[in-house]
């Protein structure tokens, strides 16, 4: 009925939906520490595998490293994180040179490291590789 106040249940389900719309919000902020590493990218070095495994004008994404790896020409790559700069979680895929972050959408070119669609507006940092031995190997020097 028009005028009358709101009964307890109705505020109290206003205020439980609140409280849990604050804590998606936290969970998604680019502060969030929830569900990725600290440091987006190596601290020290990592070895990637053989370097032919990155065809050339193509991309590999090293997932559990991380790390997405482009190839522009035979014997040049060039390494980023794989760790979406919006909220932090690793991307799934590769399409071509795109890659996706599965929790939001965004999408990164991995031959800049640009993100191209949002909500991330931030590139994908870059890291340092080389090849060592025909081997892909990423992060600082030792």
């Amino acid at each position: 009925m028009p005028g009358q106040p709101p009964a307890r249940r109705t505020v109290l389900k206003g205020a439980a939906l609140a409280g849990a719309a604050g804590l998606g919000v936290a969970a998604c902020s680019t502060e969030s520490k929830v569900g990725h590493a600290e440091n987006p990218t190596p601290t020290a070095p990592v070895d990637l595998g053989a370097a032919d495994a990155v065809p050339v004008g193509g991309a590999k994404l090293y997932r559990e490293q991380r790390l997405v790896v482009h190839c522009p020409a035979k014997g040049q790559y060039k390494a980023f994180s794989a760790q979406c700069t919006h909220a932090g979680c690793v991307l799934d895929k590769l399409e071509g040179t795109e890659g996706n972050c599965p929790c939001h959408g965004s999408r990164f070119d991995v031959t800049t490291g640009k993100a191209l669609v949002g909500p991330a507006t931030v590139p994908l940092p870059e890291v340092p590789v080389r090849t060592e031995d025909g081997r892909l190997v990423a992060g600082p020097d030792a």
